[in-house]
Order: C-alpha cells, then structure tokens, then sequence
C-alpha cells in the first residue's frame, strides 16, 4: 500500500503522452513509463559535477551520476522541475539549457529523461539524503574512467555522457 505522502507520477504511453497517474512505488514495481530530468553541471574550468546516490536510493544506490536529476511529479513539467532538483539536490541556482529529451527504455530506467545543461561556479550545498558525495571531474579523465569502470555509474549516466560526449564537437540536436 502507498502512504498518502507518497509522490505521484504521470504513466505515460511510447509517444510521452499521459495515460494515468499513479503513486512512484507502483510505477517502479510495475515498471511503467514515466518522466525525469538529468542536469549536467559544468563550472567555469569545464569540470563536470557528479555525484554518488546515497545509500538510501532505491535505484542505483551508491553509484555515480549526474550532477542533479529527478522525477517529475504528476501535473509538472520538465521545465518545472529541472530547476527544483537542481536546487533540491545541490543547493544551486543556474540558467539550464534543454539539450535533448531522451525516449523511455530500459537503459534509462524507463524514464522520458529531458536533459539539460548548466554552467555555474556556485558552490554546490548537496543534500545528505539524496547524495553521498560529490565530485568535480576533468571530461577525458571523465570519459576513460567510465570506460574503465562501467558498473561504478548509473545506466542512465553511462547512456547520457556518452551522448554528451559524442555532441561536444558535432553539434547539438534537440534530440537524441
């Protein structure tokens, strides 16, 4: 049974269209189809921030990710809730850049994931139940430790930097 307190999600169909909300517990056990986002943090040396979930997640506990994510909520838009993880998770406060909006598969967790794209030297104040610890990383160092270390960072992660990664010097496109 869900608490009344517990968050709901929108379900959504293969198209991101709402189809019902339920309670997040539900969604995850039933794997359905629903919406997050994931921000990428940059500072003004081009490092990017990541960090480990803490122990208490119920996905992925203990592996690295990106710099901030979420769901969205039932009735909220990614619009709306990229800047309240960012500020929920990291204490932050940025401009964000919607870079692409990735479909639902299992790689991301089944997740809709928007993904967007923050530049800021505001020094992060991350929240202790949602994050372990954070790290400012060096791209190529980056990029070769998770080739060396896959299991070490989230499947969502892994799907989203290697994207990223690919774009740095292709050229953006609104979608993956």
């Amino acid at each position: 049974m869900s608490s009344s307190s517990e968050e709901l999600f929108n379900v959504v169909n293969d198209d991101d269209v709402v189809i019902d909300t339920l309670p997040r517990s539900v969604v995850h056990a039933r794997r359905l189809q629903h919406r997050a986002v994931s921000i990428f943090v940059l500072n003004g040396r081009g490092e990017l921030l990541i960090h480990r979930r803490s122990a208490t997640k119920d996905e992925y506990p203990l592996l690295f990710t990106s710099s901030a994510s979420g769901h969205v909520t039932a009735g909220e838009t990614y619009d709306e809730t990229a800047p309240r993880e960012l500020q929920e998770e990291l204490g932050i406060t940025a401009t964000l850049r919607h870079i692409a909006t990735f479909p639902a598969s299992p790689e991301t967790a089944n997740e809709f994931t928007a993904f967007y794209e923050a530049v800021t030297d505001d020094v992060p104040n991350p929240d202790p139940g949602e994050i372990a610890e954070i790290e400012w990383c060096d791209i190529a160092a980056l990029v070769q430790r998770v080739e060396e270390h896959p299991a070490e960072f989230t499947p969502p992660f892994r799907l989203l930097f290697r994207w990223w990664i690919e774009q740095r010097d292709a050229g953006r496109s609104a979608s993956p």
